[in-house]
């Protein structure tokens, strides 16, 4: 009977082991996902050699050369159209000072032409003029001739009163032959007089048409001036176009290599981030296998030690009972109590703890489920459970068809080890214990997030970093501590 009491406790301590391997099984697991989280790293982006980039550096410096004389190329060109310029406004105020030589120079030919023509005309006049005096004096001088130069006297002298009759005709006859002979020489002088004029008119006249002819030609010539300023100005413009177009080739040409450098540069950037974000990823997944085999271990300590306290127990009643109540179906687990679900204060809780202790203790609870999925109304006291139905976005993604937590559901089964029962609703959670400014938090608070703390819970672990179960879809797993819509107090649950 003693031996079958005492195959009663090895199946308890069997059973114990069992259980130990079942925990054992759940760490390995845990540690494989921590495992596959490691594998889930993205490749490395391209990581350019040092000579590469020196090689687009030097290509930068090649293109800045050209481009630097191009540039120059261009202001010495613009130097160029400048003075062309200048020189065809010079030109083409030389065209406008010859017109206007050129129209004095004529209006002076149309004056010294009328000169002339009037000229000419007061000649015709006085050569009329003196035409017919001298047909006068011509037919005077006939009958002069004819009549003899005494018989216009003695005609005249005939039928005079007296000798003082006589005397006053023969005065009065030469006062008319003077007379004549002064206007006759009167009307000579003034056609001397027009014969003079009408030369300087001419004369005036030639010169205003060589004045007038010599405009002309300086017109042309600064209009054939203005001409070859401007052909020079448009060749200039076209050579400036034609270094502006090499200009911006060169400069194109630059701002790919310096393209060409940034983006090497860049990737040997983000290749660094990508070597510093995979160490930081290395180290938090190295944390967290440890911190999983840590509360592994805790964990099978503290269910051997009960099971080894209960298999004490159980051989001390074995001892204490009838030999003959002992039997073999006695010496095995019962079927109800090998399926009966445990405690809703687990049997890891430990109401004593308090201080640092107390915290890490929630804290390794915690740790323990890295990895496991995210179930909306998933988790209790107990560990993870099977999501429930929201109607949206947990339907979805399948949550309650999933064993997992969520972000309230960690925080009970995490507390839960203290013997704490919490509320499975973040807006409880935030009223259940004492309320601290969210910039005194300490490891081991309750950090929440919405209005009145309706939307999000997560558990601070100090360093920035917090433990949750974020959304569906996700896992429970250690993230940044997120400040936007951190509400204005956290939770603290241990002193």
């Amino acid at each position: 009977m003693r031996r079958r009491a005492d195959r009663g406790i090895r199946r308890g301590a069997f059973s114990a082991t069992a259980r130990l391997l079942v925990g054992s099984g759940l760490v390995i697991a845990l540690l494989g996902a921590v495992s596959g989280t490691a594998a889930a790293v993205p490749p490395p982006p391209p990581n350019p050699s040092d000579s590469d980039i020196a090689a687009a550096g030097s290509r930068v410096e090649q293109q800045l050369g050209a481009v630097g004389q191009l540039i120059n190329q261009v202001a010495a060109a613009n130097q160029q159209l400048a003075q062309l310029d200048a020189d065809v406004a010079i030109k083409r105020e030389d065209v406008n000072r010859a017109l206007v030589d050129l129209q004095n120079a004529r209006d002076a030919a149309d004056v010294a032409a009328q000169l002339v023509g009037v000229a000419q005309q007061a000649l015709a006049d006085a050569g009329t003029q003196i035409q017919a005096a001298q047909t006068k004096f011509n037919d005077f001088a006939v009958s002069s001739y004819t009549q003899g130069t005494g018989v216009a006297s003695i005609s005249s002298f005939l039928g005079s009163t007296g000798p003082d009759d006589v005397l006053d005709r023969a005065q009065v006859l030469k006062v008319l032959s003077s007379s004549q002979n002064a206007v006759l020489d009167g009307l000579q002088r003034a056609r001397t007089e027009q014969a003079n004029k009408d030369s300087a008119a001419r004369e005036s006249k030639q010169q205003a048409d060589a004045a007038a002819s010599d405009a002309e030609s300086k017109k042309a010539a600064a209009e054939d001036a203005i001409a070859t300023a401007r052909a020079a100005l448009a060749a200039q413009a076209e050579q400036k176009t034609a270094i502006e177009a090499q200009r911006d080739s060169a400069q194109s040409q630059l701002d790919s290599a310096r393209s060409e450098v940034a983006g090497l540069e860049g990737q040997r950037d983000a290749y660094s981030a990508w070597e510093q974000q995979k160490a930081a990823e290395d180290a938090a997944i190295a944390a967290a296998a440890a911190a999983a085999r840590d509360a592994a271990v805790q964990a099978a300590a503290r269910v051997a030690a009960n099971q080894a306290a209960s298999a004490a127990a159980a051989a001390a009643a074995a001892g204490q009972r009838s030999h003959t109540a002992i039997d073999d179906s006695d010496s095995s687990p019962s079927p109800s109590t090998s399926t009966t679900k445990k405690p809703r204060s687990s049997g890891q809780s430990n109401p004593s703890l308090t201080g640092s202790a107390a915290v890490e203790l929630v804290i390794d609870r915690g740790m323990s489920q890295l990895g496991v999925p995210y179930s909306w109304g998933g988790g209790d006291e107990n560990g993870p459970t099977k999501g429930i139905r929201d109607g949206g976005v947990a339907d979805s993604y399948g949550d309650y068809n999933k064993v997992g937590f969520d972000c309230s559901g960690l925080m009970i089964y995490a507390f839960a080890g203290l013997g704490i029962s919490l509320p499975h609703y973040t807006g409880y959670q935030y009223t259940a214990g004492k309320q601290v400014p969210s910039s005194d938090m300490k490891r081991g608070d309750m950090l929440f997030y919405g209005p009145n703390a309706s939307q999000h819970v997560a558990l601070y672990l100090g360093d920035g970093k917090m433990l949750e179960a974020p959304q569906s879809g996700s896992v429970v797993k250690v993230s940044p501590v997120r400040y936007d819509g951190m509400t204005p107090y956290a939770v603290r649950m241990v002193s």
